[in-house]
């Protein structure tokens, strides 16, 4: 197939293509698997990599499959294909399109979604909890341009926050994208969290938001008690991955007893940046846990 007829993708990598990664595929010699083409639109499927090593080799045509379904699918088919193989998605990534996979597929389960984008049942079900519609039509609207945006900002701009966080070199357009934001709209995210606030303003939080606020209860699943068990799990505690491991577990975990009290005692012109690292090591947890979560 010819390359120039080729159209170009609508692709869940927020930063396009790695020219390092299509130059290295260019420069290994070794024949490139097929890329897969949308039948009637001739639009890519998966395979920019390979069509830019292809280019690089000085090549005008390609080998392609053909996909002749629904045009609806075609992201769902670009996210599978870019799980399954060649330069793996990022967090964000696997996030911002599984949020768009609840979005166009609400009737599909959790399970169904967490497979395709490569996260955790638990976290599909969060993204699908956070952008589920205040009424049985929908929280979104389609524009003239035919992108769907949601009727409130506030789920936008806490897709943009953790955008930001997991890809600080993202432009602010890149991420508004993804998101469905403004550009400016990402500026302001980006501003907040530089100064330890929340990505979403007060006033578009709404009562809800602030009723799922709760303070965290050493009572139940305390991890002081849970990291005692694992000191005493052979397969942990006689490697030197494990001791490794129960080392920084025991630096990491917090004694939800006394938070407050150590929350009293921050100095204020510290605040700010102790809210910043803190919310980091946060997105960081979140990753570890969804990958351990594998259902």
């Amino acid at each position: 197939m010819s390359i120039d007829s080729l159209k170009p993708p609508d692709s869940p990598r927020l930063a396009g293509i790695d020219e390092q990664h299509a130059r290295a595929l260019a420069e290994s010699g070794v024949e490139l698997p097929p890329i897969l083409v949308h039948a009637v639109t001739r639009q890519v499927i998966d395979g920019m990599h390979r069509i830019r090593a292809a280019v690089l080799r000085g090549r005008r045509e390609i080998e392609a499959r053909l996909y002749d379904g629904d045009g609806r699918d075609l992201f769902v088919l670009a996210v599978e294909a870019n799980i399954a193989h060649g330069l793996p998605l990022t967090l964000a990534e696997r996030t911002a399109a599984a949020t768009r996979i609840v979005s166009s597929h609400p009737c599909w389960s959790d399970g169904a979604i967490a497979s395709i984008a490569g996260l955790s049942d638990k976290t599909v079900a969060s993204i699908r909890c956070r952008s589920r519609p205040e009424n049985p039509e929908s929280n979104t609207r389609i524009g003239k341009d035919g992108r769907a945006r949601p009727l409130s900002s506030a789920e936008g701009r806490r897709l943009a926050g953790l955008l930001i966080q997991e890809n600080p070199g993202l432009s602010l357009r890149e991420i508004a994208r993804a998101a469905g934001v403004a550009p400016s709209t990402v500026l302001d995210v980006r501003e907040r969290l530089n100064a330890g606030q929340d990505p979403v303003p007060t006033r578009l939080r709404g009562a809800k938001s602030a009723k799922r606020v709760r303070k965290p209860r050493g009572s139940q699943s305390d991890p002081a008690d849970t990291l005692r068990g694992l000191r005493n799990d052979p397969s942990l505690r006689l490697s030197e991955s494990g001791r490794a491991l129960l080392r920084w577990l025991d630096t990491h975990t917090v004694d939800a007893a006394g938070c407050e009290q150590l929350l009293s005692r921050i100095p204020t012109h510290c605040s700010s940046v102790i809210a910043s690292l803190a919310r980091a090591n946060a997105t960081t947890w979140a990753h570890i846990a969804d990958s351990l979560e594998v259902e």
